[in-house]
């Protein structure tokens, strides 16, 4: 009964984690669709991409004992291809700073990752300790993670707009942090469970701001003046040499006015 309350649990977890994998793909298409990455910020990903290695890394049998948290395989060895193509994508969009930025940082991310599993694998004789030294520093990157959307709940304070925390990930979040803990708890894996004790009430705030400022997002303000037809506007035309003469054309000429 237990083994079977776990396994539905496991797979419910794995549901909800790829719902929130799937989350951030409302803000990219923003920026595909704008060619700008506003005012998001990368960190969350590149966090979220050492804690889907870490975690699918500790589930596989080198580290835990043969495939005892095989479910933290499935779901993480998932989230990799999803948090990868996310900071590709915010890569391919960033300015020329942001791009050196966001490379820097992964590149570290990425080899401070492959120095971790090299010392577990090679270095630290049996399970016991593989999965306290991996599990102490996958709760560590967790714990961060889980507290990375403080940034933006900070912003939705400060402009009272729930513009850049979008709903989707808030959801999948807290239920994805709920049934995590609760399956941490049913197999007494407290690297599993101990993130998500503090992304849990994290995720219940997130909705919590969300519920009290979802009227209030901001709007953009147009870049162009849309001229009503009919309208006039002066421009200024060259007549001879160094002279301008003001004249008046109609706003929908088919001449585009020249600038002087």
């Amino acid at each position: 009964m237990a083994i079977s309350l776990r396994m539905v649990v496991a797979v419910l977890g794995n549901v909800a984690s790829m719902s929130l994998y799937a989350a951030p793909s409302v803000t990219f298409k923003r920026v595909i669709r704008k060619k700008s990455t506003e005012e998001f910020s990368s960190i969350p990903y590149i966090i979220a991409l050492l804690n889907s290695l870490l975690y699918t890394w500790y589930g596989l049998p080198i580290i835990s004992n043969k495939w005892e948290n095989f479910p933290l395989v499935t779901v993480n060895g998932a989230g990799i291809p999803f948090e990868l193509s996310y900071v590709l994508i915010y890569f391919w969009f960033s300015s020329p700073k942001g791009k050196v930025k966001v490379a820097i940082t992964t590149v570290t991310i990425l080899a401070v990752f492959c120095f971790i599993a090299f010392v577990s694998a090679f270095a630290i004789p049996g399970h016991r300790y593989r999965k306290l030294l991996v599990g102490s520093i996958g709760l560590a990157v967790s714990i961060a993670l889980y507290a990375s959307p403080l940034v933006a709940m900070k912003k939705v304070i400060q402009t009272k707009s729930v513009e850049f925390m979008p709903l989707p990930l808030s959801l999948s979040s807290l239920l994805a942090s709920l049934l995590w803990m609760t399956y941490g708890l049913l197999i007494g894996d407290i690297f599993v469970a101990g993130p998500n004790v503090v992304g849990t009430p994290l995720g219940i705030l997130q909705i919590v701001l969300y519920c009290k400022y979802w009227k209030k997002i901001v709007t953009e303000e147009p870049n162009k003046v849309e001229l009503q037809k009919g309208n006039t506007e002066k421009v200024d035309l060259e007549i001879g040499q160094g002279k301008k003469e003001c004249v008046t054309v109609p706003s929908n000429c088919n001449s585009r006015p020249m600038t002087t």
